[in-house]
């Protein structure tokens, strides 16, 4: 078991030496003649160009384009050119027209080269980078505005305000939601009356039967009568009964 452990921690070790012994990657060489002309023609080209004639550009054929660069000797693609051009208007829109630009610096990687430079526009001036790729055709532009420190202080405090609107607009919006959840069961009841007053047969009620109590009387001739008609069906005298109350029987109808 030690020696395995012992022949991992040597291969591990042998991998980091490999590691730190590898050349880093030297920066791509580059005609600075060829790339500074290139980027003269793309700041007048860029410049000047007018609406109609990057129409007209657009609807040439890609062989017509890439033979009309071809004459020029310049080292861009018809796609690099089209995007400088769209990316030179947009910093012309933000910071005015353009005036001058200031001296050239390069800086080589591996990847590439970029040129950037200082340009001193109307309103604003802003920092202009051109980047190549390794064998100097153009890739991209890039035109980043110079902002003043109210213009970057404006600018967080509108980013400020439209993040938290809308963090608190939408806190709003599920506040209102929940505040709605209360009348649900009012809307459900709403709904199952009507449903349970159809399933629920209408219970019918019966007519009350009204009892006719005739009151007692104490009529003595009466009683006397009832009395002597009984003793005589008895065969017996009417000093053995003595009479409580007397009541009426319900008429009853005799069938034949």
């Amino acid at each position: 078991m030690k020696r395995k452990i012992s022949l991992l921690l040597c291969l591990l070790l042998g991998l980091l030496c490999f590691t730190g012994c590898a050349k880093e990657e030297e920066p791509v060489k580059y005609d600075e003649a060829v790339i500074g002309q290139t980027v003269d023609f793309l700041i007048e080209y860029c410049n000047t160009v007018d609406d109609v004639t990057l129409e007209q550009w657009n609807q040439y054929s890609e062989f017509t384009q890439n033979y009309q660069i071809m004459t020029t000797g310049l080292q861009v693609t018809p796609e690099s050119l089209t995007d400088a051009v769209a990316s030179w208007k947009a910093g012309i829109d933000e910071c005015g027209a353009y005036i001058s630009h200031g001296d050239f610096s390069y800086e080589a990687d591996a990847d590439g080269v970029d040129v950037s430079m200082s340009v001193e526009y109307e309103n604003k001036n802003a920092e202009v980078v051109f980047s190549f790729d390794k064998k100097s055709y153009l890739e991209t532009l890039t035109v980043s505005a110079e902002n003043s420190m109210s213009e970057i202080l404006k600018k967080s405090g509108l980013n400020t305000l439209l993040g938290m609107g809308t963090v608190f607009a939408v806190l709003i919006f599920i506040s209102i939601i929940i505040s709605l959840f209360g009348f649900i069961p009012k809307i459900e009841a709403a709904f199952r009356k009507p449903k349970e007053a159809l399933a629920t047969p209408a219970v019918r009620e019966e007519p009350a039967v009204i009892e006719e109590t005739v009151p007692e009387t104490d009529d003595l001739e009466l009683i006397a009568v009832i009395s002597a008609a009984i003793a005589a069906c008895e065969g017996t005298s009417t000093d053995g009964f003595v009479v409580r109350s007397i009541r009426r029987r319900p008429s009853n109808k005799w069938k034949a």
